[in-house]
């Protein structure tokens, strides 16, 4: 049994599965607004936000596979107990609640009704559709067995059919456009632009969460041997990674080609509305907009059940019922904002917290090479917090580059890569490889002391 391998067909159900947990409707929009944003310039953005819109989530999703600890707050431990806490707290509150969960309505409702609805009564509408998704959400939050099973079978396949006939279009009878000048942030340096665009996905945080529903469904599986664990965990991540790069650079390309026929949007969930409108139709756009809201849905039960289970498992003390409640009542206040408002606040969060999950991430997949030393954890992350700060002050609003936070940024500036919001790059390799020699040495110095 501990020499159990998973079956081409079980291999191939974890890694559809994986692709559907990290694969929302969210995931339609940034690749589809950075294809418009980079005009020619959108092979390498395209390749930079793959790097990190890809390659970062099947690395996290790795990262856990090949580590011992059940989870994102296992693997922040090797940090610091409080440090867990707290990222653990911080990161379920970012693809909760406070960020992916409330653009999970916005998007839906922008992509599905925006444009039946006179712009005299879109906040109204946005208001009244709010109550609706996320009363719903938690509803079936409360008991979430069945539907989630029943949506995941049906309402996922029936997005992707959609999907993937909406993008057949595309390719077949492209818009034109593939010749537009790129905007101001992706006239230079497109990759790294494209690389922090990825950082909206979400998808490199959500793999330290579905990480550890990998390896339990794999486990459930009758693969007990953590080698094979671990194999069989990157054999899956590899195969989600693969659909959702096909489908994030097709979808990029359906971005550019609507120059051909639309003005550049706000967001990428106005861009699809018009293309799916354009390609099909009122009747087309009404088909999109019930497989969107559901898929949303979906998505929404999802993670308000995750939020309630991981606050009950780090605080045994309260109710889940009360915290799914939170779960869905933030978002309801949030969503009313619109996407761009909630794009705008949440970019800050992530500028600070990716750095920060990144060399978490990479530390665990290299632990063997430092002996997975204590203290290059510490030091590495410590140091990287600092410039993933100052990353996530410039991605503020200009208009609160003031004061304080105006001199921090002018510190910042010194720092390269830091106008792409890379400024932490540097600071973290330079910080591992000191802290890993002292490391190396302190043990030799120890042992001198002994003698």
């Amino acid at each position: 049994m501990d020499n159990k391998r998973l079956s081409r067909r079980n291999l191939f159900f974890i890694g559809t599965m994986l692709f559907g947990m990290f694969f929302g409707a969210g995931n339609l929009i940034f690749p589809v607004f950075l294809g418009q944003a980079s005009g020619k310039n959108i092979v390498p953005a395209v390749l930079g936000f793959l790097i990190s819109g890809v390659g970062l989530p099947l690395m996290a999703v790795a990262a856990i596979g090949m580590s011992k600890d059940d989870g994102v707050f296992g693997l922040a431990s090797k940090v610091g107990r409080r440090f867990a806490l707290a990222f653990t707290v911080i990161l379920y509150m970012g693809i909760g609640p406070l960020f992916a969960t409330p653009r999970l309505a916005t998007i839906s409702y922008e992509i599905g009704l925006d444009p039946f609805i006179p712009d005299k009564y879109q906040h109204l509408a946005l208001a009244i559709f709010s109550v609706l998704f996320f009363g719903t959400a938690w509803l079936l939050a409360r008991k979430p067995g069945r539907i989630m099973v029943y949506i995941g079978k049906i309402l996922t396949p029936a997005f992707l059919v959609t999907l993937v006939l909406l993008l057949l279009f595309v390719v077949i009878f492209p818009m034109g456009g593939v010749h537009e000048a790129a905007t101001a942030a992706y006239q230079h340096g497109a990759l790294a632009t494209g690389f922090t665009e990825g950082y909206m996905t979400m998808d490199a945080l959500a793999g330290l969460a579905f990480g550890v529903v990998v390896v339990s469904a794999i486990r459930d599986l009758g693969v007990k041997k953590p080698a094979a664990i671990a194999t069989d965990t990157l054999r899956a991540g590899i195969i989600a990674a693969v659909l959702m790069a096909v489908l994030y650079s097709v979808l990029a390309y359906m971005g550019l080609t609507s120059l051909g026929q639309f003005d550049r949007a706000s967001n990428g969930g106005i861009i699809i509305a018009q293309i799916a409108r354009y390609y099909f139709g009122t009747l087309g756009s009404i088909l999109t907009a019930i497989i969107v809201i559901l898929a949303c849905l979906k998505t929404g039960v999802g993670l308000i059940t995750a939020f309630g289970d991981m606050f009950k498992e780090l605080f045994p003390q309260l109710n889940y019922q009360h915290l799914i409640l939170v779960a869905a009542g933030v978002p309801l206040l949030l969503a009313n904002v619109g996407l761009d408002h909630i794009l705008l606040i949440s970019e800050p969060f992530l500028y600070f917290l990716y750095p920060l999950a990144i060399v978490l991430i990479v530390l665990t997949l290299i632990a063997k090479s430092f002996g997975d030393a204590h203290l290059v954890y510490v030091v590495t992350v410590s140091v990287t917090a600092i410039p993933a700060l100052l990353d996530g002050l410039n991605a503020l609003p200009a208009n609160l580059h003031v004061g304080v936070i105006k001199v921090l940024l002018n510190w910042g500036g010194y720092l390269p890569g830091f106008a792409q919001g890379l400024g932490w790059t540097i600071p973290a390799v330079l910080a591992f490889v000191i802290s890993v020699i002292i490391s190396r040495i302190l043990p030799k110095q120890n042992a001198v002391i002994e003698k």
